[in-house]
This record gives structure tokens, sequence and C-alpha cells, in this order.
């Protein structure tokens, strides 16, 4: 091999290794399904993998309204199969994404339900504001909003 040769090697083993990466796709990203266990308002267990609701700002167990949050999901998601997509991020010991269940032969988005029923706020930090219009009249005036909203 000449010395043009192995310079050429020098430059084409890093933009090969860059196309590699760039082609991949995250293997974290993945939808699960099953039944799940509610941890509180903002956090299912689907099938073993702890799923925290994307754009969903619940209260925490420490107050009444995040126990009575708690019984509501507990009530929505009984005996039901729950689809969640998850986005590939993490936060603590959660993959993030959004969940699903199948109610009167459509699929619902369980942070809109929960939202709407006035159980918790829209963290448009991280929905983008896109359940903002369901909270219901004086939600934000009873449940504490958290600080990453």
């Amino acid at each position: 091999m000449s010395v043009n040769g192995r310079s050429n090697l020098k430059y084409l083993t890093p933009i090969l290794t860059l196309v590699v990466c760039l082609m991949s796709q995250p293997v974290e990203a993945r939808d699960v399904r099953g039944t799940a266990y509610v941890r509180d308002a903002d956090t299912v267990v689907v099938s073993g993998t702890p799923v925290r609701l994307n754009g969903i700002d619940a209260p925490e167990l420490s107050n009444r309204y995040g126990r009575a949050a708690k019984s509501f999901m507990e009530r929505l998601l009984r005996g039901k199969t729950v689809t969640c997509e998850l986005t590939g991020a993490r936060t603590y010991d959660r993959w993030v994404g959004t969940c699903f269940i199948r109610q009167d032969e459509h699929w619902m988005d369980i942070a809109a339900i929960v939202i709407a029923n006035g159980h918790a706020l829209d963290c448009r930090r991280y929905s983008g504001g896109k359940y903002r219009s369901l909270e219901p009249s004086g939600a934000r005036a009873r449940l504490p909003e958290a600080n990453y909203c």
C-alpha cells in the first residue's frame, strides 16, 4: 500500500464510523403491552416495565389529591390491557411514554383521561401544552404544580 493509500484509510475509518452511528436507531424506543400496576397517577408498570406518563403532572401520594388520583387510575385500568409507546427517554427507574387503553372501541390516552377528570395537570415543558385544554376549571387552583413543569 502506498503512503497515499494509508492516509486515505486514516480519514475513511472515522467517516464510516460516523455513518454507521447515524444510521442506527435507538434500541430503547419500543412499545410495551399488558396489564398495569399503578404506582401513582403518573407512573404505571406494564408487563414489568415502569412507565412515566409523558406530559402529565400528578400530585404526590403524600397528599390527599395524590392518593385520590392513584385510586382513580387503579379503577380506570382495572381489567384492561395497557399499551405504551415509549420515547426512549428515562427518568429515574422509569421509561417515558404515552399509554393507551381501549374504551368504547377507541384508543384513549391515559394521561388525557386523568387530566380531564381533574386528577392531574398538563406539564407543558414535556407535553408542549397538548393536554392544557383538557384541564377542568379550578384544577390549577386546587392541585400543586411541580417546579419542573
